[in-house]
């Protein structure tokens, strides 16, 4: 920049710079939402490409100070994103040049990406595979000096009510007795045809499409983000996973683990609890589970969370 171009900058006016004559009002946090950023997220030993939307905030503390200055913020959003990719360090490393670009106003800063996070999936049973999407929350909190990093996902699964499953094999049972029970001895070949019926088959176990949300804090000194990891957990605990491609094979897979795995929400919400209690990379977890009912017009949902003193509360 050439030396007029710095006497005709020097000579723009700047309203937030002024300061006010008699003190106001501080602020809890001011900033920008809504910022299209792309960015590297490393998750693991990869570095993966997302597209984010952005909020970032500080604290107005001075009550001497009319505003922020929020160009600063998103130049060093923007540095940040262009040059590394985001860890859990770097984040913090974030978090504090926010603070350093306002030292003469703000004590807090705030930062949350948000994104839909793409997995390859692979087919249960054919070589097919497809793309399924999450949406992940990565937020840094900085107050009064501490860090706090959380990150929060959602997965979606089917479930399958074990009362309904109960209910539709003694309707099977009751077409059974119907159809065979005044005739004595029944051939294989005769109850394997009954079977194959639609007259068989009378009734099925209603499932529905479900969500565990999870939101979980990580404990210093872990670098990357474990959202692979985690939502494995999930899928991996639960059993019963939404499928992308699917061929007749991999649908007939899918009834099968639906069968073996039935679950109330309390089900599904114990066995994720007992999993994320044994991992030592979350100091804090909160999880809610919704099963979006296909026989009610309202969803079953239960909540719990890890119970650490001066943690998550309960709240659903």
């Amino acid at each position: 920049m050439n030396k007029a171009e710095l006497i005709r900058l020097d000579s723009m006016p700047d309203v937030a710079r002024r300061e006010l004559q008699l003190p106001e009002e501080t602020l809890d946090w001011v900033g920008m939402s809504g910022i299209n950023q792309p960015l590297l997220v490393r998750d693991g030993d990869q570095a993966r490409q997302v597209q984010a939307k952005v909020q970032i905030y500080v604290d107005l503390g001075d009550k001497l100070a009319k505003g922020i200055h929020m160009s600063r913020l998103y130049l060093i959003l923007d540095e940040h994103a262009e040059t590394r990719p985001l860890t859990a360090p770097g984040l913090k490393l974030l978090l504090r040049s926010m603070l350093e670009s306002h030292r003469d106003l703000s004590t807090n800063a705030f930062v949350q990406f948000d994104f839909d996070y793409y997995l390859r999936r692979n087919a249960l049973v054919s070589d097919n595979s497809g793309w399924n999407s999450y949406p992940v929350s990565i937020k840094g909190t900085l107050i009064e000096g501490e860090i706090v990093i959380e990150v929060k996902l959602a997965v979606q699964y089917s479930s399958t009510c074990p009362c309904s499953a109960a209910l539709a094999r003694q309707l099977i049972q009751q077409q059974f007795d119907a159809d065979f029970g005044s005739s004595g001895e029944v051939s294989v070949t005769d109850v394997r045809a009954w079977l194959d019926s639609e007259q068989g088959i009378v009734a099925t176990p209603h499932s529905q499409r479900s969500t565990a949300q999870v939101l979980f804090k990580l404990r210093n000194g872990v670098e990357s983000f474990p959202i692979t990891d985690i939502i494995d957990a999930v899928e991996g605990t639960l059993k019963t996973p939404v499928q992308t491609a699917v061929k007749r094979e991999d649908e007939q897979e899918f009834a099968l683990l639906n069968g073996q795995n039935l679950m109330f929400v309390e089900d599904a919400g114990r066995k994720l609890k007992q999993r994320f209690g044994q991992d030592e990379r979350l100091t804090d977890f909160w999880v809610r589970v919704e099963h979006h009912e296909s026989l009610h017009a309202h969803d079953a949902v239960g909540v719990f969370i890890k119970g650490v003193k001066d943690g998550y509360p309960p709240a659903p």
